[in-house]
């Protein structure tokens, strides 16, 4: 596509669309991709992007990911730093999987190991993490118990015996935003959720057997600090969020800011898809509390999936986990909104950052990582297709530009319609499995949905946010075993 005629280079895979692009723009939007990824995204990230920069508050810029693409209201890879006093909370710039993210876990099992039990291993993590639309997880909560778990987030399923206090030290947050209040939840988000922990869902969730191949090193150093010791060795990914209860939150609050938006805040309704509230108006503080909520779910939810991946590794293999070498590399969100201290021309700013689609990449020293990363920067989990692999990438110092933020996976260049359009989900499994990729899925149709074509090039992804200095690259997995929802 043509790019808008005002946007300019600014350096290595940096772009920058100046305020005088439109009148009503109250910062520039910085892009963070290659000229091709650039040229690739879809005209409504530019305009979304824009509409962006227009909301009170919003301070530095718009910064969008080399992943981005379209999205509801922020566009998918966007990340925007509003003021915590004068400014927005929007909804649409976290996205309705509240706190949907990444969790990587490192094994000592090596593809020698696991090649021959690769679809006993794939059949019983299947079997043991429930996927696809409406799926309810082997864990019961009452209506009370759910609630606890939305103060808790990680930390209930942790002392349910689902994990150790080693996965919670190597969890974004600790696994838990302490500013949850669930009397800012309604009772039916509640009962959407709380037959949902331990599950996948659909969409782009998956559960996926990688190995590290020869090759796949980027930096030996960090791969080795992160617990990736060398070629061979198997790691297990997976992707999902705060399912039908992160959807509701989302819903309940942004039909209340629309009502509130022109009356009551004094806030022109630009897009729908962007409605919002002053962050310090007591529907704001309101919507943040129902939102970490929401995030307390999905980081419980990655800790049951969890706890199952390490019982069924132990049950194919008769050994204990210990044994087994089985660790949370690291758990990290790419859909919330976190309050934060943050460099703004030359003077501290505290604003609340808005990631949607975009990863937080934190660098060494900085004082909100856990002690385990603090001299190496914070591990980030890059998901790409279920055909091409993912990366473990870094946080670094070169990354204030961003909001010390990165990219969250591949990014879409086609839709769902046209994916199934092009290939039936039959034909995709049988595809993987020649390629040796063992696949489960909870529809073929939905599978057909995330074939590779769907998809930007992951490699060009991460190498785009690694010579915009937003991130550094450590290994590279590829797939072997998948569970699609």
């Amino acid at each position: 596509m043509s790019l808008p005629t005002k946007i300019e280079r600014a350096g290595p895979a940096l772009w920058v669309l100046p305020t005088s692009h439109r009148a009503d723009m109250r910062v520039p939007v910085r892009f963070f991709a290659s000229r091709e990824l650039l040229e690739g995204m879809d005209a409504k990230v530019f305009e979304q992007a824009t509409n962006v920069a227009t909301l009170p508050g919003v301070v530095d810029s718009v910064c969008c990911m080399p992943d981005a693409h379209w999205g509801y209201g922020f566009p998918i890879g966007c990340v925007a730093a509003m003021d915590a006093e004068t400014g927005v909370i929007s909804p649409g710039g976290i996205g309705f999987d509240v706190n949907c993210g990444m969790r990587l876990v490192r094994t000592d099992l090596s593809w020698r190991q696991v090649r021959p039990v690769l679809e006993d291993l794939v059949d019983q993590l299947a079997a043991s993490v429930p996927a696809g639309v409406g799926s309810e997880g082997f864990v019961r909560c009452s209506h009370e118990e759910f609630r606890t778990l939305l103060r808790q987030g990680a930390r209930w399923a942790v002392d349910r015996g689902y994990g150790s206090e080693t996965d919670l030290a190597h969890c974004e947050a600790g696994g838990c935003m302490e500013e949850a209040d669930p009397d800012c939840v309604t009772d039916h988000a509640v009962e959407r959720g709380r037959r949902q922990i331990g599950t996948l869902g659909s969409g782009n969730h998956y559960l996926e057997v990688q190995v590290l191949r020869a090759g796949g090193l980027c930096d030996e150093a960090l791969a080795g600090a992160f617990g990736l010791t060398g070629p061979e060795q198997v790691v297990v990914m997976f992707h999902c969020g705060s399912r039908g209860f992160g959807h509701q939150v989302a819903t309940d609050y942004l039909e209340l800011f629309l009502k509130h938006m022109p009356s009551k805040f004094g806030i022109p309704i630009l897009d729908r898809e962007l409605a919002c509230a002053p962050i310090a108006s007591d529907e704001g503080q309101r919507y943040y509390a129902a939102m970490c909520c929401a995030a307390n779910m999905s980081f419980a939810n990655r800790q049951v999936i969890g706890h199952r991946i390490v019982e069924a590794l132990t049950g194919i293999f008769g050994r204990s986990s210990e044994e087994l070498g089985v660790r949370t590399v690291y758990d990290v969100s790419h859909n919330t909104a976190k309050f934060e201290d943050h460099v703004v021309g030359g003077t501290p700013r505290h604003v609340l950052v808005h990631r949607k689609g975009a990863t937080r990449a934190f660098p060494p020293g900085h004082p909100e990582l856990p002690e385990v990363y603090r001299q190496t920067g914070q591990p980030v989990i890059i998901g790409g297709s279920m055909e091409t692999g993912s990366y473990l990438l870094a946080g670094i110092e070169t990354g204030a530009a961003s909001f010390y933020s990165t990219a969250h996976g591949s990014g879409r260049v086609m839709s769902r319609r046209k994916a199934r359009k092009r290939i039936r989900g039959g034909d995709l499994r049988d595809r993987m499995k020649r390629a040796g990729i063992i696949v489960r899925t909870a529809s073929l149709r939905d599978l057909a949905e995330e074939a590779a074509f769907a998809y930007k090039d992951v490699h060009a992804v991460t190498a785009a946010a690694e010579e915009a200095g937003i991130s550094r690259r450590v290994a590279y997995l590829s797939p072997v075993g998948n569970v699609k929802g």
